[in-house]
């Protein structure tokens, strides 16, 4: 049975047989929905929490009020 993960960036759903599953050399694996996701998380280290196009950043926002 497939299932549904989560990016580890944005917080999107990522349906069964798509997305990209990221292994690190520390054995964490990281589920990504995008290009866009993983770049922003690898190779530029953005915090998902100060990007307004991720669900963390709402979730933040809610908090605040």
């Amino acid at each position: 049975m497939p299932r549904i993960h989560e990016c580890s960036f944005c917080g999107e759903k990522i349906p069964p047989g798509t997305g990209i599953m990221y292994v690190k050399t520390d054995g964490t694996v990281l589920w990504f929905c995008s290009s866009k996701c993983r770049k922003n998380a690898i190779k530029l280290r953005r915090d998902a929490r100060k990007l307004k196009w991720t669900k963390y950043y709402q979730k933040e926002e809610r908090a605040k009020i």
